[in-house]
């Protein structure tokens, strides 16, 4: 749902997305059309979180992002439109019927032209990309036992300017709370001190949506 914010009670909520960048129009019609979706509509990115990923790409000006976990396309618009001239995003899925929504609003925001779509299991699509390092934006938000698999394909393809984000590490706070031992907070858990302790980057977990981790190279 596009107006959640985890952590920050209703009345604050509404405070954080009427002060950040709110959607475009064909980005209001995409929110629409995904609460249709009923219960899965949750699955949405927040507007603050997209005006965030849009600032970020804006600042970043990415010549290749990749995305992993596409749904109905929000995210992918959030950071489609920052793109500079010639730049282009490649998005992984598995859902044609949740991507053909996302296929529709790329066209009506004029923005198809920048976006490619892989309907394939996301680790093959990374796996077939060039080695050397020419990611420069990356979206991780997929099912969450690969997140360990789709970090360590992104890191080496990582540009050294690159950023790699990667979505729900807080788990609605599950992560923190002993009491929580369900699969996916493990593997949240997991993923998370997998990051923490990997040399090869630096690491921010910032409190934005579901909780959003900003990943780099650390410098040499």
């Amino acid at each position: 749902m596009s107006s959640r914010i985890d952590f920050l009670d209703e009345a604050l909520a509404a405070y954080v997305n009427a002060h950040s960048a709110g959607p475009d129009e064909v980005q209001r019609q995409l929110i629409e059309a995904t609460a249709e979706l009923g219960g899965w509509s949750v699955m949405q990115i927040g507007t603050a979180q997209g005006a965030f990923m849009t600032m970020l790409a804006s600042l970043l000006q990415p010549r290749f992002a990749v995305e992993i976990g596409t749904f109905t396309g929000y995210s992918a618009l959030c950071v489609a439109k920052a793109l500079p001239p010639g730049g282009r995003l490649l998005c992984c899925d598995v859902s044609e019927e949740w991507t053909a929504i996302a296929l529709d609003h790329w066209e009506r925001a004029g923005l198809a032209d920048r976006i490619e779509l892989r309907i394939a299991p996301a680790l093959d699509t990374l796996r077939s990309l060039p080695d050397e390092p020419a990611v420069d934006f990356a979206f991780i938000d997929a099912d969450k036992q690969s997140y360990i698999a789709y970090y360590e394909e992104l890191v080496p393809r990582l540009s050294g300017r690159g950023v790699i984000l990667v979505d729900n590490v807080l788990w609605s706070g599950n992560v923190a709370n002993p009491d929580q031992t369900d699969s996916t907070t493990e593997e949240l858990r997991a993923f998370n001190a997998h990051v923490i302790a990997d040399e090869r980057v630096l690491v921010a977990l910032l409190p934005v949506g579901d909780g959003l981790s900003m990943i780099t190279r650390r410098p040499a």
